[in-house]
């Protein structure tokens, strides 16, 4: 790995957009990576169009690239595109690198693989401390609320007794008892 042994997964993984539920990276980005122009990428995809499905690859509509450009992933405008991008899915961009067919193909292939492999790891992971924290929470919650009605319950101990005009327990009438 000459050059691309600069290529770290962190670089890779700034370049990697969730578009229609998926994690995709865009076809000039891809480009730059594989070291190739853009339309070379496209017209090698467009060659071999059986390795392509719709789940490895897509292109992205006018509202969807309006809202990646919104969210300065690429320059104002197309670029000096004629078209909208076209989005590869981890799999079609491993597909890339058989198509472009490089040593430096092979190499970006390989670090992309390891990228998306990386992230599911961390989602994976953040999934599970959200499950924790939850669980947390909600254990939290009922000890709460059983501390609450134990303070309750000690305060009304701590009132004192309503005065009722009724005697408890047994009383004697001491002027009844004087006049027999």
């Amino acid at each position: 790995m000459s050059e691309t042994k600069v290529l770290l997964p962190e670089i890779v993984a700034q370049r990697i957009h969730l578009v229609r539920g998926h994690k995709v990276m865009l076809d000039a980005d891809l480009a730059l990576l594989y070291k190739v122009e853009t339309r070379a990428l496209v017209q090698a995809v467009k060659r071999n169009p059986r390795r392509f499905p719709s789940d490895f690859m897509f292109q992205l509509t006018d509202e969807e690239w309006a809202v990646l450009r919104s969210q300065n992933v690429t320059s104002k405008g197309r670029g000096g595109r004629r078209y909208a991008p076209y989005a590869f899915t981890e799999h079609g961009a491993l597909m890339l690198s058989s198509v472009l067919n490089s040593e430096t193909a092979a190499e970006v292939g390989i670090v992309i693989v390891r990228t998306f492999v990386q992230l599911r790891e961390m989602l994976s992971t953040h999934k599970e401390l959200a499950a924790k924290l939850e669980e947390l929470e909600r254990k939290a919650s009922s000890h709460d609320q059983a501390i609450a009605g134990l303070i309750d319950a000690i305060r009304q101990l701590m009132r004192a007794p309503a005065s009722s005009s009724r005697s408890i327990g047994f009383t004697a009438d001491i002027s009844k008892n004087r006049s027999k």
